[in-house]
């Protein structure tokens, strides 16, 4: 016969564990006022127009389609639908806010059949939860939202100097799901598991539904000078990003880490873009071979300050000639979502495979490991986690779960007697 002590303690830490509803997120502390780019992972909750989906984390619609490597040479493209459960990377700029990293440039008006919960899980794609938004909104009763209410919408964030093992790289906010693991998301990511696990400062490779990971993307990085107004400007490998009042567009990848930059066409007027003392525009290319290897001379941006773009002659001397640059292959807007994509680990940013020699159109869119060892160069984090031992940690359920529990309560007392 069962000893019902025993009965008792399984019942109990059956309990514990399904009241445990709180999510692990990495959490970067910061004392410094500076800012970076970063991404967060977000799944359509529904049909949206490319404009809805800026709209809700109030950002430019052309930095949405660039850093999606989608084509924005399309027709009316801002106003294309994207279908729901489509995963998108969105770019934000992160900063310290009460000495850890985090966004908060992003406000909600709330419609009439919002809750903070419909807004956090559904709206939001669990970037965000209830109490997050009821914390940084000082909401005494989340029960009574007013129409129109304009919300602070706090999103998780990394930063970590740029880098990733002192090579650059971009972090990615990503939502776990519930078929994912650990090291499906290093591999479709191109990192290590060892690394990931270092970002996020954790103890064993287990994640739960929910959870918000760091996951670093490598990068390529700008050389611009502080007084650049777009300093630090990072883009992540096979994507795009526009800059300089969409004046200048900037590619990485597929098969290398240098930043490439060339005149756009989306605005109306732009300052020169022609390298002084030369015939060469920016993103111009000039090989010629000699019996020492080649000579190439390029015509490079090198920041927008006080309005004006600043271009750089860089003549160098390499063993062999470059070939034609290649562009991150550029996708269609989206109509559909694969089923079987659905619930697959996200898209990856592009490593490999040979891009088109030339853009389709003038316009490209643009704590530590067990035993407490990390990587050297590593970033270090700091992990808030929900899930604990002790149910004094632990974050009640619905109330369809006090029901449960109350059930589970009156099948232990008979057992206990």
């Amino acid at each position: 016969m069962p000893n019902p002590k025993h009965i008792i303690l399984q019942s109990f830490v059956f309990l514990c564990l399904l009241l445990q509803a709180s999510s692990k997120s990495t959490i970067e502390p910061c004392s410094n006022s500076d800012s970076c780019n970063a991404l967060l992972g977000y799944t359509l909750y529904t049909d949206l127009k490319v404009s809805e989906v800026a709209s809700l984390f109030q950002i430019d619609p052309i930095s949405l389609l660039t850093a999606n490597a989608i084509d924005i040479s399309y027709p009316d493209v801002e106003h294309h639908i994207l279908p729901s459960k489509l995963f998108l990377k969105i770019p934000i700029s992160c900063s310290c806010v009460d000495g850890i990293r985090k966004s908060v440039a992003t406000h909600y008006k709330t419609r009439p059949s919002d809750t903070l919960s419909s807004i956090a899980d559904a709206v939001y794609a669990g970037l965000v939860s209830s109490d997050q938004l009821r914390e940084a909104n000082s909401i005494s009763d989340p029960s009574v939202l007013d129409v129109g209410q304009n919300l602070v919408v706090p999103l998780p964030c990394t930063c970590f100097n740029g880098s990733d093992n002192s090579l650059p790289a971009i972090y990615l906010s990503y939502v776990v799901r519930p078929v994912d693991t650990l090291a499906a998301i290093a591999a479709r990511y191109f990192t290590t598991l060892t690394d990931l696990m270092n970002v996020n400062a954790m103890g064993s490779t287990a994640i739960n539904d929910g959870d918000i990971l760091a996951v670093p993307i490598p990068a390529c990085a700008s050389n611009f000078p502080k007084s650049a107004s777009d300093f630090g400007l990072l883009v992540p490998n096979g994507s795009y990003a526009i800059t300089a009042g969409h004046c200048v567009q900037c590619s990485c990848g597929p098969k290398n880490l240098d930043l490439y930059c060339m005149p756009a066409s989306l605005a109306v007027s732009c300052s020169s873009m022609q390298c002084r003392g030369s015939n060469l525009m920016l993103g111009n290319v000039t090989v010629q071979q000699t019996s020492g290897g080649c000579n190439v001379t390029s015509c490079n941006y090198d920041g927008i300050v006080n309005g004006s773009i600043v271009t750089t002659l860089s003549p160098s001397l390499q063993p062999r000639c470059p070939g034609l640059q290649e562009f991150p292959p550029l996708v269609a807007p989206p109509t559909t979502v694969a089923r079987d994509t659905v619930f697959a680990p996200a898209p990856a940013p592009l490593f490999d495979g040979a891009g088109p020699a030339s853009p389709k159109s003038s316009l490209v869119p643009s704590a530590g490991l067990p035993g407490g060892f990390s990587p050297a160069n590593g970033p270090i984090s700091g992990i808030s986690s929900g899930a604990s031992v002790a149910c004094s940690l632990v974050k009640p359920l619905p109330t369809l779960t006090n029901a449960l529990v109350l059930l589970l309560v009156k099948l232990m007392i008979p057992v206990a007697l």
